[in-house]
């Protein structure tokens, strides 16, 4: 046997011992360490690791009083289906940490109706997040399905593929969307829309029970830039034509309408159809994100939202 693998594995234990006696056993460090046989400061650290591994997820039931106050507000000003506002982790703080725990929640409850469900999903790093916060059993009646490729011009694929890591955990039938994120050509977009297992998958999309999508923003920090998938004079090209925001890789304006540039006829994601009736919650935090939800909000291209206290409030600055 693997020796540094023993190790490793030992250490986890421990760690996740030491998180379940600390969150779940109501032991102080001083009980955990006189328990577990090691000094209160390894105690500590070991309360610590199994929060920052993902050993123990902590989520806050209680519901600010402030939090709800804003939920109403964003539900009685934008018509909105769902809100979740998360506590705000500072300017500092990992907004996708934040809303991760509400998204999961929405999530699970999709996953908990004994129905077949069929559940489409964009990419990026706050629904990669909200995976890693599900605590489902494994659901194999329902159906996922990707909005959107996760390959890159040079072939190589995103870290934040929402549907391959969802499948593992809860061995769930998935259905990828089997095309670059961006052609390099629109004749050859076309030729790709074409193939019948992506039709196949495009027309599973359309009939979503329900949809969770990131909100990408579109100015010198666009994840369209940022992860190689357009050129700098590519993003220029998006923002001189009015471009705020991004979902599933489409960019669209202010007023939450798909713009049309040479570079998105090249984009391969499946675009959300505005004012569907079937939940579209997206995901999203951060003042650089502002304008992107406002505009998904305004064109009816989300009906849900899940964001944290300090974004909820900018979104609503104009109308209080």
């Amino acid at each position: 046997m693997n020796r540094t693998l023993e190790v490793d594995t030992t250490r986890e234990d421990e760690a996740a011992r030491a998180g379940w006696l600390y969150y779940v056993g109501g032991m102080t460090q001083d009980q955990i360490a006189a328990e577990m046989g090691v000094s209160r400061q390894r105690a500590q650290r070991l309360v610590s690791r199994a929060v920052s591994d993902g050993l123990v997820r902590v989520r806050i039931e209680h519901k600010i009083g402030a939090c709800l106050e804003l939920e109403a507000q964003l539900l009685r000003n934008f018509d909105l289906q769902t809100v979740r506002v998360a506590p705000s982790l500072g300017e500092r703080g990992d907004s996708a940490r934040a809303t991760a725990p509400l998204a999961a929640t929405l999530l699970e409850r999709i996953l908990a109706r004994p129905d077949p469900q069929v559940i489409a999903f964009g990419t990026g790093r706050a629904l990669s997040a909200m995976v890693g916060e599900v605590m489902q059993r494994p659901a194999t009646q329902h159906k996922i399905v990707s909005l959107i490729g996760n390959i890159a011009p040079d072939g190589s694929a995103t870290f934040f593929d929402v549907i391959m890591r969802m499948a593992d955990k809860l061995r769930m039938p998935h259905y990828p969307m089997l095309l670059p994120v961006v052609t390099e050509t629109a004749e050859e977009r076309v030729l790709f829309a074409r193939l019948k297992p992506v039709q196949a998958v495009r027309k599973l999309a359309e009939a979503a029970d329900a949809t969770f999508v990131g909100i990408g923003q579109m100015g010198p920090d666009a994840p369209l830039y940022k992860d190689g998938f357009i050129t700098e004079d590519e993003l220029d090209e998006l923002q001189q034509a009015g471009a705020v925001g991004e979902i599933v890789g489409t960019p669209y304006d202010a007023s939450g309408q798909y713009i049309r540039t040479p570079v998105c006829a090249r984009i391969g994601g499946y675009p959300i159809s505005p004012g569907r009736a079937a939940p579209v919650i997206g995901l999203a935090a951060g003042q650089a994100k502002v304008d992107a939800i406002r505009g998904a909000i305004t064109g009816r291209l989300i009906n849900g939202l899940v964001t944290d206290e300090m974004t909820a409030r900018a979104i609503l600055s104009p109308t209080i």
